[in-house]
């Protein structure tokens, strides 16, 4: 997947602004989603999906795992990005088909360090949250699902101020940069079994990231 050359070399235009953030609606193909489902397998073959723990000590309802110089990981110590799955092996490097997406959507700059990739099950959801583990916010994080239908809530920088929402489906990528990386978002819950690709349903969403 080369996207850049398919545009010419000039990033895609978004068929969607909600909350500041870029939407491209049906970007992937489904040839290149089930490209990138396979690679996601090997990442998980290597570093397992886990269920990390909240700062109180809670079980996520999203189940987890990472390639890249850093992974993200969560215990009582809070929010934070590692350099090795809980198991002690590093993470697995990322793939070219994700790398792709990224230079397609973030053109010139640094590789991201971090593709943490999400598992929402039946029930799971993801609370209101800002992207802002990062040292630095000018490169902006890319976000693709695959799989279920998710309702994808955005707010401004503050908490508890007005939101608004639309539905992501399998191939969507969205990006935050700009005065919307700090934007809160979050998804309220997704349609199991609305999405064909996963054979067991649920959805992946695969996040890009610069960490230092």
């Amino acid at each position: 997947m080369d996207f850049m050359k398919l545009n010419n070399g000039f990033a895609p235009k978004p068929t969607v602004t909600i909350g500041g953030i870029s939407v491209f609606k049906g970007f992937l193909p489904l040839s290149d989603q089930l490209l990138l489902i396979e690679d996601l397998r090997l990442i998980a073959a290597k570093a397992p999906i886990f269920s990390p723990k909240t700062k109180s000590g809670k079980p996520m309802s999203v189940r987890l795992t990472s390639a890249g110089e850093y992974g993200w990981f969560s215990n009582h110590q809070g929010y934070q990005y590692v350099s090795k799955h809980p198991s002690g092996v590093n993470w697995p490097e990322i793939p070219a088909s994700v790398m792709s997406i990224w230079w397609a959507m973030a053109g010139q700059g640094p590789s991201p360090e971090c593709c943490l990739v999400n598992y929402y099950g039946e029930g799971a959801r993801m609370g209101l949250h800002q992207d802002k583990d990062e040292a630095n916010f000018d490169w902006p994080v890319v976000s693709i699902s695959l799989g279920d239908d998710a309702l994808f809530r955005v707010g401004g920088r503050e908490r508890g101020g007005k939101t608004t929402s639309i539905w992501l489906q399998s191939g969507d990528v969205a990006v935050m940069g700009g005065a919307a990386r700090l934007n809160y978002h979050g998804v309220d819950r997704i349609k199991f079994g609305s999405s064909q690709l996963l054979k067991s349903g649920g959805r992946l969403n695969v996040t890009l990231r610069v960490v230092t």
